[in-house]
């Protein structure tokens, strides 16, 4: 795996587990970044744990009715929210910028 994406929520148990898969991230030595999903919901320790940490936070999804539904549908919310679909393409940039770092690093 050339990079992993870490999906979690500002809330204490979505912390907890996000401590765990960075503690193994770190000891295989992947790459990678955070996703905060339903952001606006819970608290800020998860923010500001990546921040502390210098870990890159990719992405903020709100904590939305709309996407929350369009989910339950089984839709992917960029089909019908295309604002999204720019952030998306951000992150994905943010994702291969981080990675030509690691690649010139070990050069």
């Amino acid at each position: 795996m050339d990079y992993c994406v870490l999906v979690t929520e500002p809330t204490p148990f979505g912390f907890h587990d996000l401590k765990l898969a960075i503690d193994v991230v770190r000891a295989i030595k992947i790459p990678f970044g955070v996703i905060i999903n339903r952001y606006g919901l819970g608290d800020l320790k998860v923010e500001e744990y990546c921040k502390t940490e210098g870990i890159p936070i990719l992405l903020k999804i709100p904590n939305d009715r709309k996407i929350a539904e369009l989910y339950s549908r089984g839709i992917p919310f960029v089909r019908e929210m295309p604002e999204w679909n720019e952030k998306f393409l951000c992150m994905f940039e943010a994702i291969k910028s981080q990675l030509a770092g690691v690649e010139e690093a070990k050069i």
